[in-house]
């Protein structure tokens, strides 16, 4: 009788573990895009990361060397050298980036739509928490604000 409660406690530690994975390895979901019309250019609601300190200075999708004080992104849901203005769902912050660089496919299977750099992490707000959710909005080219 020892063996099948012992059996059935390691069981329940094995789904316990399977089901804090899962957990902690869950997106905040899938992105969500809105065609662009003559309103508005393509607007995209997901989740923002920004690049590790590591990356400074690789070089980016365009041949350009990545620069973390300067105001660029990654994404794969806008052309390369398309502007994006990214405003931070939950303090309302918001920058304009230029995308020079792609995204791991993974990033985006996991709800992920943009990486900024650290400045631009920095400016949004949520440098210390890592990830937040955000929207994407296409703008003119060399818009500032």
């Amino acid at each position: 009788m020892l063996v099948a409660k012992r059996g059935s406690f390691v069981i329940w530690q094995l789904l316990l573990f399977v089901g804090v994975v899962f957990i902690c390895t869950k997106s905040y979901g899938q992105a969500k895009i809105q065609p662009a019309n003559a309103d508005h250019g393509k607007i995209v609601l997901g989740v923002a990361s920004f690049y590790s300190k590591s990356l400074q200075g690789s070089e980016t999708s365009t041949g350009e060397t990545l620069d973390q004080d300067k105001m660029t992104g990654a994404s794969n849901f806008f052309k390369l050298n398309a502007w994006v203005r990214v405003t931070n769902l939950s303090n309302n912050k918001s920058i304009v980036v230029r995308i020079n660089d792609r995204m791991h496919q993974r990033m985006a299977d996991r709800g992920r739509v943009i990486d900024v750099t650290r400045g631009g992490a920095i400016q949004l707000g949520y440098l210390y928490r890592g990830l937040t959710r955000v929207k994407l909005e296409e703008v003119p080219p060399n818009t500032k604000e």
